[in-house]
């Protein structure tokens, strides 16, 4: 068996199993086979969201302890499958294959802060210089083909265990896909994208270890992820004032609102004025509910969390992947308590 990126726990894994033990009995409609779940928690010394300290070689020598449920399922991830496509968006531009415009960073922040469907499939025009449209001949489709996965060929080559059998060329529809979009899911579907927990694990474990391209461009895809910090007592003000393009940064600022419901931070809430941060990118359809984050916490070590559902009934439970949430956070304040004279997780 090829060996994980992270080592699994025993005690970690047992504490994952009881903690979904607990949503089973709490919501008797999710079957077992229609959630899967990995966990990533760090132990100091930190090696994430450094802003890039450590080369990729040194980072990837450490292996994080970590326990996963279902990990290596494939499962269907919406628009979460943009994590991926931000990450080659960031290859191509640092290599020179596309170049940076307005457009292009609207579609990014949008395509992962929002969920966009739109915004991916622009992204994706663009990483593999194909478009929409009719049916085509067979001659060029096969270049069209060829050209499409070349998302798909840039992960197979860095030889991660973890994307074997995943696949990401797929544009996210809300209804359906016509014409040359329909012919290259196949008849029966079977092109269209796939991811497991584990995958999109790893993809932000090395986003948030700052190895991922380059440091500088990991922080600016943590800036796209970040969710604004939240503390137990909030200062609550009137409506908050919008402008037509806002700023987004990696250091989230405190912010009114409450978390967006049915994510992992609508599950997270300290119980003192310590500081929360959180990086996350969701999916929703009629089908599934995902969502993957990036969490520090004070009285806590950081960790990374990926958690998808299905089911129709389950993806429009908003209460699921937060009760998940509130649980793994619970239980990484208990079992992982800062070191003396820890001052903080990276920056």
């Amino acid at each position: 068996m090829p060996a994980k990126f992270y080592t699994p726990d025993v005690t970690l894994q047992s504490t994952l199993e009881k903690i979904l033990e607990t949503i089973w009995a709490t919501f008797p409609q999710l079957a077992q086979n229609q959630i899967a779940v990995t966990w990533i928690p760090y132990e100091p010394p930190y090696r994430v969201n450094t802003g890039g300290a450590l080369s990729a070689e040194a980072f990837w020598q450490y292996q994080p302890m970590g326990a996963s449920y279902r990990g290596v399922e494939l499962i269907s991830p919406e628009s979460l499958v943009g994590l991926f496509y931000l990450v080659a968006a960031h290859v191509w531009l640092e290599q020179g294959m596309i170049q940076p415009t307005l457009d292009l960073e609207l579609a990014l922040k949008d395509m992962v802060a929002e969920a966009s469907t739109d915004a991916l499939s622009y992204v994706l025009d663009v990483l593999s210089g194909t478009t929409s449209g009719p049916s085509l001949p067979s001659g060029p489709m096969v270049t069209w083909r060829s050209q499409r996965n070349i998302v798909n060929r840039y992960f197979q080559q860095l030889g991660w265990p973890e994307l074997r059998a995943v696949n990401m060329n797929q544009k996210v529809w809300q209804s359906n896909a016509y014409g040359r979009e329909r012919d290259f899911l196949e008849e029966t579907l079977e092109n269209r994208n796939m991811l497991t927990t584990e995958s999109v694990a790893r993809l932000l474990h090395s986003i948030v270890g700052g190895v991922s391209v380059s440091g500088a461009r990991s922080e600016a895809m943590m800036a796209v992820m970040a969710q604004p910090q939240r503390t137990a007592q909030p200062q609550r003000t009137a409506q908050p004032q919008r402008t037509a393009q806002p700023q987004r940064s990696a250091q989230p600022q405190n912010m009114d609102t409450t978390a967006a419901a049915g994510c992992i931070s609508s599950g997270i809430a300290p119980k003192t004025n310590a500081a929360i941060k959180i990086w996350s990118a969701s999916a929703t359809s009629p089908l599934v509910r995902h969502d993957a984050a990036y969490v520090e916490a004070d009285g806590s070590h950081p960790y990374v969390l990926v958690i998808f559902t299905e089911g129709r009934d389950n993806s429009q439970n908003m209460e699921i992947i937060p009760m998940v949430s509130q649980l793994v956070f619970a239980a990484s304040q208990e079992m992982f308590q800062p070191i003396s004279g820890d001052t903080g997780h990276g920056h």
